[in-house]
């Protein structure tokens, strides 16, 4: 008997913290949109396509 109960107990005590779903959260408030800021020339950081190798000796200069 007291193993049903406790059971009844942890059922009730689950349904009273999962026994409902979370309010959806629309998508607008998980976007944030900024304007893009000016280029800086100085920015190392850059692609620049004649560095990337398209073998893994090349990078590892072997």
């Amino acid at each position: 008997m007291s193993t049903e109960n406790t059971a009844d107990e942890a059922a009730a005590a689950r349904t009273a913290r999962f026994g409902q779903l979370p309010a959806r959260i629309p998508y607008s408030d998980t976007v944030a949109e900024r304007p893009v800021g000016p280029r800086n020339p100085g920015n190392d950081d850059a692609y620049r396509p004649e560095l990337s190798f398209p073998c893994l000796a090349l990078d590892f200069a072997l």
